[in-house]
């Protein structure tokens, strides 16, 4: 039986007792035995379930006193450069494909394609590029200064 965060040999000896009880009560007693034992385990599930939760929040609270961010936003400058060089690698045979299958139709389709899926990829890693905010507005503060 596996216990719950290295509690095992405690509640092994807490259903041990249990079932000597049940011997020695005899099976009227049975209901009354297996909800008290079932209260034991749904207490050590919590205490376990309650524990992650403090660790975790805990974690994310230090994440965010040290200012640094989630593994999910991680868009560093190697990924973007990463991605420009495989894309245009890429885009050699993906042009002798398109202009020789289907002539300049081809060409430009398929560096659509290309200029596509980049445009794609910027707006995943600087998500206000393509909302005014970005570098290449117009109009109003340009963020230089007199």
């Amino acid at each position: 039986m596996t216990g719950l965060d290295g509690q095992g040999p405690d509640l092994k000896k807490e259903l041990d007792a249990t079932l000597h009880a049940r011997r020695e009560l005899g099976e009227e007693y049975e209901s009354a035995l297996v909800d008290s034992f079932l209260e034991k385990v749904d207490q050590r599930i919590d205490d376990a379930v309650e524990r992650r939760v403090r660790r975790q929040v805990a974690e994310q609270q230090l994440t965010a006193a040290r200012g640094s961010r989630s593994p999910d936003a991680a868009d560093s400058w190697g990924e973007r450069f990463g991605f420009g060089i495989v894309s245009l690698v890429l885009a050699i045979p993906l042009s002798g494909i398109g202009a020789g299958t289907a002539g300049l139709r081809g060409l430009l389709v398929a560096w659509a394609g290309i200029v596509g899926v980049n445009l794609v990829q910027a707006a995943r890693t600087t998500p206000d590029l393509f909302r005014g905010r970005g570098r290449g507005r117009r109009g109003g503060d340009s963020g230089w200064e007199d």
